[in-house]
């Protein structure tokens, strides 16, 4: 295994933090590991040259690793298709005259997966997110068979979003590698203490019945501009 695709129940729940903490984690363990963006929306252009800058998650990436951009990063490699438009790919895409191509993807991936013992390659949005007109994230996740980081929390809708995912992962025949309880909302307005403590209570329970091989994580609550760390990882968990 030297990729990990890392999703999320929904937009805005916390995927890019938990890719760059959980980069830092296996950096500490001694794992040479870097992150890839499959496709960034709502890119801004440098006004000095008028090109679309590097991915802001692959930036946030490399701030929560405490490295600097790499030049896999400078180069595109980790994230080559950017497009202005804040919206699904296969929308921004077409708005922007572009055309994205998988297989340049793909490539990069590989390039990525001589140099480096393990890629975090984090999606954009949830699991079925058309990356084209045509193709939808899970389904080039399938074509892959890469195993799935799924990132979660305890907002309400949270127990139905992520069995809706695990539904999506295991029909394709893929498989579940972790699941990351993100506690970046525990201080929203939308989130309740009692039904996130229930949330993470049921959820475990559930992966231990139905998916007993694969990793629970938590990664704790962000206060200003201080990150937590994701929990101590197991040995087995590349």
């Amino acid at each position: 295994m030297s990729v990990l695709f890392v999703s999320g129940i929904d937009t805005d729940i916390g995927k890019t933090y938990a890719t760059g903490l959980l980069a830092k984690a296996l950096m500490h363990q001694g794992v040479k590991v870097i992150t890839q963006k499959l496709v960034q929306t709502g890119v801004s252009i440098n006004p000095a040259n008028g090109e679309m800058n590097i991915a802001d998650d692959i930036v946030t990436h490399r701030q929560l690793m405490d490295i600097p951009l790499q030049p896999c990063d400078l180069d595109f490699t980790t994230c080559a298709h950017r497009y202005k438009k804040p919206a699904s790919p296969h929308l921004a895409t077409k708005l922007s005259g572009e055309t994205l191509d998988p297989d340049i993807i793909t490539s990069a991936t590989k390039r990525l997966q001589a140099e480096y013992d393990l890629v975090l390659l984090e999606g954009a949005g949830g699991l079925l997110v058309p990356i084209t007109e045509n193709l939808l994230t899970l389904d080039y996740i399938a074509e892959q068979s890469y195993p799935i980081v799924l990132v979660t929390s305890g907002r309400l809708g949270s127990i139905n979003h992520t069995l809706l995912s695990l539904e999506a992962i295991k029909s394709r025949g893929l498989m579940v590698h972790s699941v990351i309880y993100n506690h970046i909302h525990d201080d929203a307005d939308q989130t309740d203490t009692e039904i996130a403590n229930s949330t993470i209570k049921f959820l475990r329970k559930y992966l231990d019945n139905y998916y007993p091989e694969a990793h629970w994580l938590q990664i704790p609550c962000l206060k200003g501009n201080l990150v937590g760390n994701v929990e101590i990882l197991p040995e087995n968990f590349v």
